[in-house]
């Protein structure tokens, strides 16, 4: 059974998330209540939790300085916000999983049930954490760095270092500009949706390009990698991508 800590400096939310998790998720089986980041951070300690609901925006500790005074946590974290959509970004990037205020019962139970699902794997959170507070201290979204859930466990990606993606099956194909590939584990829409089409452009079914790693669109319908790759481009694609490299 996994034991979770609710960290939120309104009572309400407090009580309501609770009830939501007493009747709807059963694989939560222990659930301490803590006011605040203060008391959050006492009950972290006091309690060893499995699973912190954490909420961002709180007055004398937010959530992202409680993570800071935690060096080596032993607990995943699902954050719970109303708002801030740079915040939400960062969070995303760094694969930890959110959910907005007020909570649906059907999310909660999905993030809930990927913890269950992962906590199995290799341990990264310590890392991910780090790799958070990094992207929160960014003052831009285009510097954001990408955190990567593999099998083996956790990769960090410049975007700009990013030369294309390719989907497989539930799996997605990362290439890098220094030959290298990393595998993660999940489908590429999740990535499509997440990376700023200014940049990122998905070019067929099965492909995402870079814009800053093609060197050219060839007539037969490919786009040319600055890894050699030919990237094929879809027929209905093909005026969208032209528009988008504005040719």
């Amino acid at each position: 059974m996994i034991k979770a800590l609710i960290i939120d400096d309104e009572l309400s939310t407090l009580q309501v998330l609770r009830i939501l998790i007493e009747k709807f998720v059963p694989e939560i089986g222990e659930v301490t209540l803590a006011l605040g980041g203060p008391e959050g951070l006492e009950k972290i300690r006091s309690t060893a939790p499995d699973l912190v609901f954490l909420d961002i925006e709180m007055p004398e500790l937010d959530g992202f300085d409680l993570l800071r005074q935690i060096p080596e946590p032993g607990f995943e974290v699902i954050f719970v916000t109303a708002y801030s959509h740079y915040a939400i970004q960062a969070i995303r990037f760094s694969a930890f999983d959110y959910l907005l205020k007020p909570v649906d019962t059907s999310e909660l139970q999905q993030a809930v049930q990927r913890f269950a699902a992962e906590r199995k794997l290799k341990n990264e959170t310590g890392r991910r954490y780090d790799h958070l507070l990094q992207n929160i201290l960014q003052k831009d979204k285009a510097q954001f760095t990408l955190s990567i859930r593999t099998l083996e466990g956790v990769h960090f990606l410049t975007l700009s270092d990013i030369v294309r993606c390719e989907a497989d099956g539930n799996y997605t194909c990362f290439y890098l500009a220094d030959k290298k590939k990393v595998m993660a584990s999940k489908p590429m829409g999740e990535f499509e949706a997440l990376l700023d089409p200014a940049q990122f452009f998905r070019v067929h079914k099965s492909f995402i390009v870079n814009r800053l790693h093609i060197q050219s669109l060839l007539h037969q319908g490919y786009l040319k990698m600055s890894d050699g790759a030919l990237v094929e481009v879809s027929r209905r694609k093909m005026a969208d991508v032209k528009a988008w490299l504005a040719y």
